[in-house]
């Protein structure tokens, strides 16, 4: 949810900060800008509403902006309309201080109002207009330098924020500061060869520096960094120095490109098995099961009498997932929980319960809300993370890394497969300590893990027939997912994934519910998805089936290798491969995945970066 790019060298800075923001893309944006110092001369700022491909057009390029220190951003809009006005960078009166920000002022109108018994005045609707005159305000008062006038900015702000300013009076310099809202720095140290003297980026996401620089500090919260070419100070809120572990990125810059796909979604659909096995390998020790990967020893994981998941989204229909396996396997209670509903809730926690926070990015605003909120309460943290150093990583008592690579797409695909990897090993982890499970019966289950990467390829190669049906309903209006059990899980992801790049209204239901009141819904023609794959609620799934068929609807089933019988009943039936049923939604879920991609294409959407949505959710 916008992006931020920031450079500091001897190179020209505007070309380098166009080609970090157009890898920022995913994140979701409306509109977008720069602003390039070249020397002692004034800042230079270029606005423009819509894709990037505007500023690109506006600026050359950005060979009409020499200089070589600047600071880029592409803005999803919160105050103020998408326009060119509220666009980044925003700048203070005079043109002292100029700054791009990420995140949510919440106080802004109190700052605002403040500013304007002292003579300032606002051009744009934005809360980052108001957070830059303030840092203005504060240099100018009291005669202080950058990092103090931040710091008491800092210090009267409510809300998340990441933030990169420049000043008039430093030319060769940047400020950075964040509160909840992820940023990073990057070192690029002296190259003779390639003419460089030292470089230094900063970016709210790997990929925006990463062709530069695999060299990253986090920047932790209520904290400052200066960046001069080829050096950063970090400071405190005291305005005291502090020194920070330097972290190498291990994919490369190639992870984060089409590869030959049309769509990143496509790539990373068929990134999956590579994704699965890897996490599932980053758990392994002898070709065991390792529990000390997740920092737990066994009697840790004993001692466990029930696990509250906590996530947003797709993550969140991963914990319903692990509600069925861990239940069922473990035999202890598990709830799940919408991190955006858990932090405002008083629930009671066990003190010998686990709470689970599961996030893509590490960064998700409520799902960090909700990890500390659990913490507060006294109970044990795991974050389930895809990016290394997170927020969420960070903070958290355990962690447990997933193997995804970098995700572009805005819809999650082989992140999710991660996640269940990770819920799946946690799960055999709980009922191997407690007992629950025979040496025998974990041996079977890792087996069937192990065996998920080649099952998940098989159906990626049979993946016309559902081009084809895909492409039957491009006009399709409304969309039903039907299951039972951790079939139902299922279709709460395959429900989001079409209702988020196609935009068919798309609901997922207990197939049980439909008779109370769904059902009359269902009109001729109407798509209803129905999944298959659990044994004990088979045949009662397939009766519900048969009720929708019964009043005109388009049944399209969704079960395992044998259940012939299904045809009977389905206009239209995908198989996936057998394998325990624990671990259904680890296939079931490919098929979904690849319905909602080629629905969106037939329909000629954005398929990467649909309308309205952003890939890191950094504001509540």
């Amino acid at each position: 949810m916008c992006g931020i790019v920031g450079y500091v060298g001897n190179r020209e800075a505007a070309p380098i900060l166009l080609n970090g923001l157009e890898k920022l893309e995913y994140r979701g944006y409306d509109s977008a800008g720069l602003c390039v110092r070249n020397g002692n001369e004034p800042c230079v700022i270029v606005k423009s509403k819509g894709r990037l491909s505007a500023l690109e057009n506006k600026t050359d390029g950005g060979r009409a902006l020499p200089g070589h220190v600047g600071i880029g951003h592409t803005r999803w809009a919160t105050h103020g309309e998408p326009s060119e006005n509220n666009a980044h960078p925003h700048s203070s009166d005079d043109g002292n201080v100029v700054g791009v920000h990420n995140g949510i002022i919440e106080n802004y109108q109190e700052l605002k109002d403040k500013l304007l018994r002292h003579n300032y005045s606002f051009y744009s609707d934005t809360d980052t207009e108001v957070a830059v005159k303030l840092i203005d305000y504060y240099y100018k008062k009291y005669g202080i330098g950058p990092v103090d006038a931040i710091n008491r900015t800092m210090v009267r702000v409510r809300g998340s924020y990441a933030l990169a300013v420049m000043f008039k009076d430093y030319p060769d310099e940047i400020y950075v500061a964040r509160k909840d809202s992820p940023l990073i720095v990057g070192i690029r140290e002296s190259d003779p060869a390639e003419g460089i003297s030292g470089e230094t980026f900063t970016a709210s996401d790997v990929p925006a520096i990463l062709q530069y620089t695999r060299s990253v500090y986090y920047i932790d919260n209520l904290e400052i960094a200066r960046l001069r070419a080829g050096e950063v100070t970090f400071f405190n809120l005291d305005g005291d120095e502090v020194q920070k572990e330097k972290h190498e990125i291990s994919w490369d810059a190639e992870a984060a490109e089409k590869g030959g796909f049309e769509h990143f979604m496509m790539k990373e659909i068929h990134e999956q098995p590579a994704a699965v096995e890897q996490t599932l390998r980053s758990a392994l020790k002898d070709e065991e099961l390792d529990a000390s990967v997740m920092g737990f020893s066994e009697e840790e994981l004993r001692e466990i009498s029930s696990i509250c998941v906590i996530a947003c989204g797709s993550a969140a229909h991963v914990g319903f997932a692990a509600q069925y396996v861990i239940e069922d396997l473990c035999g202890i209670p598990v709830r799940v929980e919408y991190a955006s509903e858990f932090r405002y809730r008083n629930l009671p926690l066990d003190p010998s319960s686990l709470a689970v926070v599961i996030s893509q990015s590490g960064e998700t605003a409520d799902t960090l809300e909700g990890l500390r909120k659990a913490k507060r309460s006294g109970v044990r943290t795991l974050a389930v993370v895809n990016v290394i150093g997170s927020t969420i990583a960070r903070e958290a008592d355990h962690v447990f890394y997933t193997m995804a690579g970098p995700e572009i797409a805005v819809a999650t695909t082989k992140a999710y497969s991660a996640q269940l990897i990770a819920v799946y090993i946690l799960a055999i982890l709980i009922a191997k300590a407690k007992g629950k499970i025979s040496a025998e019966r974990q041996t079977e289950l890792l087996e069937e893990l192990k065996s998920l990467p080649r099952k998940i390829g098989r159906i990626l190669e049979d993946k016309g027939r559902i081009q084809w049906f895909a492409a039957k309903f491009a006009m399709a209006k409304d969309a039903f997912f039907i299951g039972r059990g951790l079939d139902y899980a299922v279709c709460m992801e395959g429900s989001l994934k079409l209702k988020e790049i196609s935009y068919i209204h798309s609901e997922a239901y207990g197939a049980g519910e439909l008779k109370h009141g769904t059902i009359s819904l269902i009109e001729n023609g109407t798509l209803t998805v129905g999944v298959l794959t659990q044994p004990e609620v088979y045949e009662k799934t397939l009766s519900n089936m048969v009720e929708v068929r019964a009043r005109g609807g388009y049944l399209a089933a969704l079960t395992v290798d044998g259940n012939f019988n299904v045809e009977d009943t389905a206009n239209f039936t995908v198989y996936i491969p057998r394998t325990d049923p624990h671990f259904m939604a680890s296939l079931a879920v490919i098929p979904l995945q690849l319905i909602a991609y080629y629905l969106s294409v037939s329909k000629g959407l954005d398929v990467d970066k649909p309308r309205n949505l952003a890939k890191s959710v950094t504001v509540e």
